[in-house]
């Protein structure tokens, strides 16, 4: 983190920010507190006043990734008001892939394979994550209904299942990508996805 921002930024989103990328560089339970403090050019002191354990820090993380994709600041922008959008909503999660060198997953996609796993201690965190990717899906699938509404979808589409279809799809092909070490499995998966939600389309 540079020093211009450690001064900008309050320690608690440092913190948060910083614990966010770690997470999905390394994970979440290889990625220690001192690990995160250094990272993000704070002290224990004000991890410890912010956070009283890891637990809670992972769940402020996750409310910071909902946050953006709510207000439309995530990386991938999930208000899609077009077919174009959508294609933009696709080429956006390769492009990231492309940019870190298919060495990362989705930060929501690497605490929600750990989330997975956890024990009954930590099912809020899944319920978190569930959340994250329920928002998702509603989202684009508000594109899917709006185009149906205006009968530019077939009757017989489920709007939310095709919704489902283009983020369980993308999750996959980033973990692939992020095995294989190539963007080919992003690629082909985004363009079948793309094919067969478009299969419904009306009049074009």
């Amino acid at each position: 983190m540079k020093a211009s921002e450690v001064t900008a930024e309050p320690a608690k989103l440092r913190i948060i920010r910083a614990a966010s990328e770690l997470f999905r560089k390394q994970g979440v339970y290889q990625t220690s507190p001192d690990e995160i403090i250094e990272a993000s050019g704070t002290g224990k002191g004000q991890f410890y006043h912010y956070f009283k354990n890891k637990e809670g820090l992972i769940h402020a993380v996750l409310r910071y990734h909902l946050d953006a994709i709510e207000s439309g600041t995530f990386a991938v922008d999930c208000d899609v008001d077009s077919w174009e959008a959508l294609q933009r909503w696709f080429n956006a999660q390769i492009e990231l892939q492309k940019m870190f060198w298919m060495t990362r997953a989705c930060p929501i996609g690497t605490i929600g394979n750990t989330a997975a796993n956890l024990t009954e201690h930590d099912e809020l965190i899944r319920q978190d994550v569930a959340r994250i990717f329920d928002v998702m899906t509603h989202k684009l699938g508000n594109f899917f209904r709006n185009e149906k509404a205006a009968g530019r979808l077939a009757k017989e589409a489920d709007e939310e299942a095709l919704a489902a279809l283009c983020v369980a799809a993308m999750q996959g092909a980033m973990l692939l990508c992020k095995v294989a070490r190539t963007i080919r499995a992003a690629e082909q998966v985004a363009s079948e996805a793309l094919a067969h939600v478009r299969s419904y389309r009306v009049g074009s």
